[in-house]
């Protein structure tokens, strides 16, 4: 089992920034990826950024040049640097963990991002 606690959610006004952190604990071992999911009200959870390696990241478009995803293994931390947040950027962001031998996606409770002024 993995557990996944996120934090640093909030109210921005647009061209704000925030920085969401992912707490991972348990049985690490077999996570391949990690990534940061979205979803606004009325809609389908979509794909922020995931992680794989220091060297590979991989964003949405409509995330890429704004966003940040990044990563301490030492402490089994998971980061998104979010700059010139928007309002369409407001959603629950969830922190994701995929298991490639479990073929499992672990999910935390997810923090609201409002950007409104």
């Amino acid at each position: 089992q993995v557990q996944l606690v996120e934090s640093g959610g909030g109210l921005v006004q647009p061209g704000g920034s925030l920085r969401l952190s992912c707490a991972a604990s348990g049985s690490l071992f077999s996570i391949n990826r990690r990534g940061w999911f979205r979803q606004a009200p009325g809609k389908e959870r979509e794909l922020v950024a995931i992680i794989i390696s220091d060297t590979y990241t991989n964003y949405a478009d409509s995330v890429k040049g704004r966003f940040t995803i990044s990563r301490d293994s030492a402490k089994n931390m998971l980061y998104l640097q979010m700059n010139s947040l928007k309002p369409e950027d407001t959603a629950v962001y969830y922190c994701n963990a995929y298991s490639g031998l479990q073929k499992y996606d672990y999910w935390g409770q997810g923090t609201q991002v409002t950007v409104s002024s």
